[in-house]
């Protein structure tokens, strides 16, 4: 037996929650990554799972070079709020099944991590409330009362201080995350809709849907007032979904009512470009490494390059021909897989970010109408 894969995986059945991940490359010069799951001394094979769960077998006569780190064993969980049936579905990523569902209350929508996943933040559709999930019991533990506006797009601050929810009744309202109350509001919009926050925290962007008004609103976190308003381009309007590069350079507006998205440069706070990607845009996310935006349409995704803003692949048929099908998007961590909610078919799909490929189809219920996606990881 080989002395190092005996040693390795002894600490493996020693310390619960330790994994060992390998990175090796092989003969033919690809790179591969894995968990490894087991050593086989008689055909001298390890065993393991790459970034999608795909079991991969390797031959240690193919490897050229190997490294290996030891860390915590963690696994991405997905929680997607259903509308219709106000709750939401828990869904464990390494097996794309529904692991759990939380009752929450009437028509929750929109959905929020806090950076240490520890708490999950849920808006209601005209419902002027948030309800607390914690994350290690799946129980709702708290709800806070927003007075008289229901909460729609809901974002919290980097450091997991505050959270910043869009409401449809004008007002953007603060919450202090240790004390779950709300400790501020800002009154600038007609119809909220979307949020994101810079990576430094700085600044809050948030969208006024209302076709009559039709603008991104940016918000200084210090002092919790608008400093500038950003009108729909020329020829846009209903911006809903919204999210930011991991740069902080550049804001990405889907345009719900006028089948294209808007780039913000961050730096004038200006319109900069103007992408058509289809019927109803609604859902915006962003690979972790900033190269592609990853935009949700009436049944399609489109993925878009971010150096060039060109699109460069679009996948179809999520929901076999509805309209109104895709919602909200969120991308792992390690960016290898997005989920996306489609509303019309209560289903979640998943695609590989490598392959631009439908993966998965997971079900969340009859009647459950999926709309937002949060994604954490667990570790043990």
């Amino acid at each position: 037996m080989n002395p190092l894969f005996d040693l390795l995986l002894n600490l493996l059945r020693i310390k619960k929650g330790i994994c060992i991940f390998f990175t090796v490359t092989l003969l033919n010069s690809l790179t591969i990554t894995l968990k490894l799951n087991a050593f086989n001394p008689f055909d001298n094979t390890i065993t393991g799972v790459d970034a999608n769960n795909i079991p991969i077998t390797i031959n240690i006569q193919d490897i050229v070079s190997i490294k290996f780190s030891i860390g915590r064993c963690c696994k991405t969980f997905a929680y997607v709020t259903n509308l219709g049936s106000s709750d939401v579905s828990v869904i464990d990523t390494s097996t794309n099944t529904v692991v759990d569902t939380i009752h929450i209350g009437v028509a929750p929508t929109s959905i929020v991590a806090t950076p240490n996943g520890s708490r999950i933040y849920v808006t209601g559709l005209g419902i002027p409330e948030i309800s607390v999930i914690d994350t290690a019991t799946n129980t709702v533990i708290n709800t806070i009362s927003l007075g008289d506006g229901g909460g729609l797009g809901i974002t919290v601050t980097p450091d997991g201080s505050r959270a910043y929810v869009a409401s449809a009744n004008n007002s953007i309202f603060i919450i202090d995350i240790a004390s779950n109350t709300v400790v501020d509001v800002v009154t600038p919009l007609v119809r909220g809709w979307g949020i994101a926050i810079t990576p430094n925290g700085s600044r809050v962007y948030a969208t006024d849907i209302d076709p009559g008004s039709s603008k991104v609103l940016v918000i200084n976190t210090t002092t919790n007032t608008v400093t500038n308003t950003i009108p729909a381009a020329p020829g846009t309007m209903g911006p809903s979904g919204i999210a930011i590069t991991p740069n902080g350079l550049r804001v990405y507006v889907a345009n719900y009512g006028s089948a294209n998205v808007s780039v913000i440069d961050t730096t004038t706070n200006m319109i900069i470009d103007v992408i058509p990607v289809g019927f109803a845009p609604e859902g915006v996310a962003i690979t972790p490494d900033g190269s592609r935006v990853y935009v949700s349409t009436s049944n399609n995704v489109i993925v878009i390059d971010t150096s060039t803003n060109n699109i460069i692949n679009t996948i179809p048929n999520l929901n076999g021909g509805a309209l109104f099908g895709t919602n909200e998007i969120a991308i792992t961590s390690d960016g290898s897989r997005a989920y996306v909610a489609n509303y019309d078919y209560n289903t979640v799909s998943v695609i590989n970010t490598s392959t631009n490929a439908l993966t998965n189809t997971i079900q969340v219920g009859p009647g459950a109408f999926p709309n937002g996606i949060a994604l954490i990881n667990k570790c043990t």
